[in-house]
């Protein structure tokens, strides 16, 4: 393509998002496809020849379109949000056509030195501890993923790496914690039957008292506890664990504590929502994703650390050719994670947050925190609809109740959910807590308004007086 169409084709594709964005609402909210309906639509083989954009993009707009879930929705209420924002969009457009890769400082110093700074702002716009030292990595599955190995290495003085591990290491988590944590453990050498699961209370929060008999009793069989995992705004209910207690025990026993706050972190932005972070001078790491609650298109994790030469430690590799004359002075982020190539998110996170400040970022997120308490009250009020969870940020969790068995709870409410979400007018999710089915009213979106919430509301109050009377 000569920059000339280049040109032409970016302008309508500009054109085309903008209006995208603009009448997101005349789209169903979930993909209105059966399995494997859109790959029968594509060839089964590549093209010979090329073929011309316009083609291209009809095919785009006709056969991928249709099968696509449309997470910037003002209706997407299903998993905490993806959100996206023009600022951020604008970013991503200048990092693609860029196409830098910031593996090292040399390879792109403005990369690498962006990055930094955004991350001591993101520490600074948090209240998080003094000295804390970020890099952005892709989600936070691969955080976690690097803070269990991490605690790895500083468990067996950084004698793993070289010689695989020699004796068997303990990791606690709640049962309320993200799956992500069970993979890590796997993929890093724990092992599945030494992840520890921590009990939780009324509120689906870890409890402290729990996770020291936990570590205790392991100690007292020889094994070696290594590391904990706290998390603040858990996936199925938005929970939070008691960081002071948990981090007292993990000092007092020597463990990692990394902390997920891979949704609600971003709460924190607004100071009367940080008493999350209490207790955050424990914590090791801690990893909070801006291509959630933060207007930054996915994929964009921000991962902090108390002690960066751990992290260094762990995942340093010096092949001759990836020396440089200036890496004494500098920080190369390939070190400080998993993959060697790295994009230029920095970049559109950048963006964000000047275009926003912070105060708009703390408007943006007390809105939804207002819409969501809104939210529950008109379930309370419903003398047939129960709360099942506290509602501290942007998530409610609730369910049909007019007093039936709890097997017959589980249908009536998998059917409201199920009708629904095939409708095409607003997506939801489930999970269970305490054994009870339970759906999952998210409000994260950039587009959502309070009309969209009161209309949801009307849509599950009349789908739900339908399944019973039927």
């Amino acid at each position: 393509m000569d920059n000339e169409s280049f040109r032409r084709y970016a302008h309508e594709f500009v054109d085309w998002i903008a209006d995208y964005l603009e009448n997101i609402e005349r789209y169903p909210v979930m993909a209105q496809v059966k399995p494997g309906e859109i790959r029968s639509k594509l060839p089964l083989s590549p093209p010979q020849s090329g073929e011309p954009m316009e083609r291209i993009f009809s095919d785009f707009k006709d056969i991928i379109l249709p099968g696509i879930t449309h997470w910037q929705h003002p209706a997407w209420h299903a998993y905490f949000p993806a959100n996206n924002s023009p600022e951020s969009i604008l970013g991503e457009m200048l990092m693609a056509g860029i196409g830098a890769q910031g593996m090292s400082w040399l390879t792109s110093p403005a990369a690498t030195e962006l990055e930094d700074l955004v991350m001591e702002w993101l520490r600074q716009m948090l209240g998080l501890p003094a000295g804390l030292q970020g890099v952005i990595q892709d989600t936070a599955s691969t955080a976690t993923l690097a803070a269990l190995l991490s605690a790895r290495e500083r468990a067996t003085n950084y004698a793993s790496n070289e010689e695989g591990l020699r004796r068997p290491l303990i990791a606690y988590a709640s049962g309320e914690t993200h799956s992500s944590i069970e993979k890590g453990i796997k993929i890093a050498g724990y092992g599945r039957r030494n992840l520890r699961v921590i009990e939780t209370d009324a509120a689906f929060a870890m409890v402290p008292a729990k996770l020291e008999e936990a570590i205790r009793s392991d100690k007292a069989a020889g094994l070696q506890p290594a590391v904990a995992v706290a998390t603040l705004g858990t996936t199925s209910s938005a929970a939070v664990d008691p960081l002071r207690p948990i981090g007292e025990i993990c000092a007092r026993h020597g463990l990692w504590l990394h902390v997920d706050a891979a949704y609600a972190g971003t709460a924190a932005v607004c100071p009367e929502n940080r008493w999350i972070l209490d207790g955050a001078e424990h914590f090791d790491s801690f990893v909070f994703n801006p291509h959630k609650w933060m207007l930054t298109n996915f994929d964009c994790s921000a991962y902090f650390v108390k002690d960066p030469g751990a992290l260094i430690r762990t995942f340093e590799i010096h092949p001759e050719y990836l020396k440089t004359g200036v890496d004494p002075y500098v920080k190369n982020f390939r070190d400080w994670g998993i993959p060697l190539g790295r994009r230029f998110r920095a970049l559109k996170l950048w963006f964000v947050v000047r275009s926003y400040g912070i105060e708009g970022l703390q408007v943006f997120v007390r809105e939804h925190q207002r819409l969501a308490q809104l939210f529950k009250g008109w379930v309370e009020s419903e003398t047939n609809f129960e709360v099942l969870a506290p509602v501290r940020f942007g998530l409610v969790c609730f369910r049909f109740n007019d007093g039936r068995s709890e097997e017959e709870l589980t249908k009536i409410n998998k059917v409201l959910m199920n009708r629904l979400n095939a409708s095409g007018t607003i997506g939801l999710t489930h999970t269970v807590l305490s054994g009870k089915f339970t759906l999952r009213m998210v409000i994260g979106s950039r587009l959502t308004e309070e009309r969209h919430v009161r209309r949801a509301w009307e849509l599950i109050r009349s789908a739900a007086l339908k399944i019973i009377s039927a």
